[in-house]
């Protein structure tokens, strides 16, 4: 399977993540929430793994490049405006107030997943394993967030049916990210910027949005399986590095 391939491939099956929101209606609260800060435990963890582990690294084995570090206080500014612009948040229950309508929490969701659908397909132009690794944490980091968002879109006053809908078709520009990210990354040389960018968003998300979320947690014993799960999330990047 050769590169494009491989990209079209990984953000189709980020695309079907969209669909995960069907959870919500399967299973019972209590056991929906156990699960949903689970997977915001491991998602922080992979995303800190997947910049420190992979990322980072790649960029400062394959380029001498002494700006390499500012790129990526680049990336983790450039996130944070993104969120301030498009009121962009992670929702992590069905009820979020920050996203106060849901056809704005659409938009910032083009926007979002075209990034992710760029970003990876920079990461499989450097090579496949680096690629599909880039995918796994985005992976991980999707299936809270889609979560949260298709409880945003029946929150905001649409069905479930076409919450579900609406969540798979705007998932979609994931692809349509890939294809741009690959093309131009043929023509100009940018993963030198663009990796470490990706590690500065992907240490934004992990930093702003995920680990405030594990730190609400005032249970001991609860605070430290979050944290276990959190390691666990590190572990996994560092277990998967070539």
């Amino acid at each position: 399977m050769n590169i494009l391939s491989q990209i079209i491939t990984a953000n189709f099956l980020i695309s079907l993540l969209a669909f995960v929101g069907v959870l919500t209606l399967a299973v019972k609260k209590k056991i929906f929430e156990k699960l949903l800060f689970t997977l915001v435990s491991l998602s922080a963890g992979a995303l800190m793994g997947g910049a420190f582990l992979h990322l980072i690294p790649e960029v400062v084995e394959e380029y001498e490049n002494p700006n390499i570090f500012f790129y990526v206080l680049v990336g983790f500014i450039l996130f944070f405006l993104i969120e301030k612009v498009l009121h962009w948040r992670h929702c992590h229950n069905d009820q979020c107030l920050v996203h106060p309508f849901a056809y704005l929490n659409l938009v910032g969701e083009v926007v979002h997943n075209f990034i992710d659908g760029f970003v990876i397909a920079t990461s499989f132009v450097v090579s496949p394993h680096l690629g599909w690794t880039t995918t796994l944490a985005v992976t991980l980091h999707e299936i809270p967030q889609e979560l949260g968002d298709f409880g945003v879109l029946v929150y905001g006053g649409f069905e479930k049916k076409k919450a579900l809908t609406l969540n798979f078709l705007v998932a979609l520009t994931a692809i349509l990210g890939g294809i741009v990210g690959f093309y131009l990354n043929q023509s100009i040389t940018c993963t030198i910027f663009l990796l470490p960018f990706t590690a500065g968003g992907f240490l934004y998300i992990a930093a702003s949005d995920l680990i405030p979320e594990i730190k609400k947690e005032t249970d001991l014993k609860k605070s430290l399986s979050s944290f276990a799960i959190f390691i666990l999330g590190i572990l996994l990047m560092y277990a998967i590095k070539t």
